[in-house]
């Protein structure tokens, strides 16, 4: 199947779409502008997918402190965003949605005068702000908690990103979700990957686990134990293994990997950094 493209019916956002890849992009700036820039972004979409099958069985082996040997630039861009967090095991694998974003809004800005322009690949998101531009995003939150976080464009941030053992891809931690925010969609990807696998009560009978190769033959998890069921945990129980994904998220943000992150299991949450929640309007399809 060929890489697609078409605008929604709201005349506004265009809908990218390539085997697993499913991308909403926005961009608002003059009508030529914006034309130009949803032309570059499917270009450069088109040929995204097959330059990552190509290097797979590399993009699933562990980062190590040698080069895997990847040659693409969204390769590239997912080793190295895993790299950040060695020791930790991570493979580029736990960047992919991050990256492509980050790629697609690049191929999109580049050369164009835009006011602003997100591309929202699965609900992990990569921002680009214009001069006193600003942008809202939705993020996963408990009950009376705001669910909206407006970025500005005098912030660090320009990536958002969430993760959990109830989401696409399978966790070896507990959290019900987990957004980060970072300097780029990459980045906060593969740190709501590891927090969210920190969040964890290890050996608790309540807890599910199955191999990730059961669940898929092609799993870059290999042997390691998944996440599949989450039973009932105690108030206690929550704000441990919570107090196990702030820790990991501090030290993140203490090396300048992350510029905040909100942490939720079990109707508790955790907030590391400062989020700058508010309740207004979000960018449809962002919410985790």
């Amino acid at each position: 199947m060929s890489a697609s493209a078409r605008m929604l019916p709201d005349g506004r956002r265009l809908h990218l779409h390539h085997g697993p890849i499913d991308i909403v992009l926005e961009v608002w700036g003059a009508p030529a502008e914006a034309r130009a820039a949803r032309a570059q972004a499917v270009a450069r979409f088109a040929t995204i997918l097959q330059e990552l099958v190509d290097e797979l069985p590399a993009l699933r082996r562990p980062v190590v402190a040698a080069p895997l040997g990847l040659v693409g630039p969204v390769a590239l861009t997912m080793e190295a965003a895993a790299r950040a967090h060695l020791p930790a095991f991570a493979t580029p694998m736990i960047a992919v949605a991050g990256a492509v974003a980050d790629e697609v809004l690049r191929a999109a800005v580049t050369g164009r005068r835009l006011d602003r322009a997100y591309v929202n690949n699965g609900g992990d998101a990569a921002l680009w702000l214009g001069p006193g531009e600003a942008l809202e995003i939705a993020i996963a939150a408990r009950p009376g908690m705001p669910d909206r976080v407006r970025i500005g464009a005098d912030a660090p941030v320009r990536g958002v990103a969430t993760s959990g053992w109830r989401g696409r891809s399978r966790s070896l931690g507990i959290a019900d979700a987990v957004t980060v925010l970072a300097r780029s969609a990459v980045h906060a990807d593969a740190a709501a990957t590891l927090i969210a696998n920190a969040v964890d009560l290890p050996g608790h009978p309540a807890i599910a686990r199955a191999p990730a190769r059961d669940l898929d033959p092609d799993s870059d998890l290999g042997a390691r134990l998944v996440t599949v069921g989450v039973g009932r945990l105690s108030p206690a129980e929550a704000a441990e293994a919570l107090a196990g994904g702030a820790r990991a998220a501090e030290a993140m943000r203490a090396c300048g990997l992350i510029e905040a992150a909100a942490l939720f299991l079990a109707g508790a949450s955790r907030v590391v950094g400062e989020l700058g929640t508010r309740a207004i309007p979000a960018l449809e399809g962002t919410h985790a």
